[in-house]
């Protein structure tokens, strides 16, 4: 079997067993496990990770712990599963995707590599655009945009993306379904 096809499963199975761990003390291990086989690139992949994370961890911690007030309850050995399960799993997911090619990887399968050859123009093709909007607003603006021109901005983007996500998985699914992959 190849590298990349095992190294895929290895990660499969990490990921499965992660799930299933609920002792903070095992998590911080693997954390840490994880951070050794990092190397060099240890600082970089949890800078990254760290920035992923952040939005979406403050928002659920912050959930949880409104709701911990009102019913009276301690969320603190919650949160640390919670965050440190995330933090650990994405952190596992970018060293994945920084060492395993991908495509190798789900060459068994000439349906999974199409898919991620699909997702991954998709993604270039969306950061393409985004940089795009970017330099739209600093070139239409002649002083540095303010933070509501630039949440304006952003809002207006995201609209887009999700009017063009939609519009492009309705065309997808369309094409699909011509091609018999879905049953009527």
């Amino acid at each position: 079997m190849k590298r990349d096809r095992l190294l895929l499963i290895l990660y499969l199975t990490v990921v499965l067993v992660i799930t299933l761990v609920h002792d903070p003390l095992w998590l911080s291990a693997g954390l840490t496990g994880i951070l050794l086989l990092a190397g060099r690139q240890a600082l970089h992949l949890l800078r990254r990770t760290l920035r992923v994370i952040l939005v979406f961890n403050l928002a659920v911690s912050l959930g949880y712990l409104l709701l911990a007030h009102v019913r009276g309850f301690s969320p603190w050995d919650t949160l640390l599963l919670i965050n440190l399960r995330v933090l650990v799993l994405t952190l596992l997911t970018f060293l994945f995707v920084s060492r395993v090619n991908q495509l190798r990887a789900l060459d068994f399968s000439p349906t999974l590599s199409w898919l991620l050859a699909l997702a991954y123009s998709q993604a270039l093709n969306f950061r393409r655009v985004h940089a795009d909007f970017r330099l739209a607003l600093e070139s239409r603006s002649p002083l540095r945009p303010r933070l509501l021109d630039r949440y304006r901005a952003s809002a207006a983007a995201a609209a887009w993306f999700m009017d063009k996500a939609l519009a492009t998985s309705r065309e997808s699914a369309q094409a699909l379904r011509a091609r018999g992959f879905f049953g009527d």
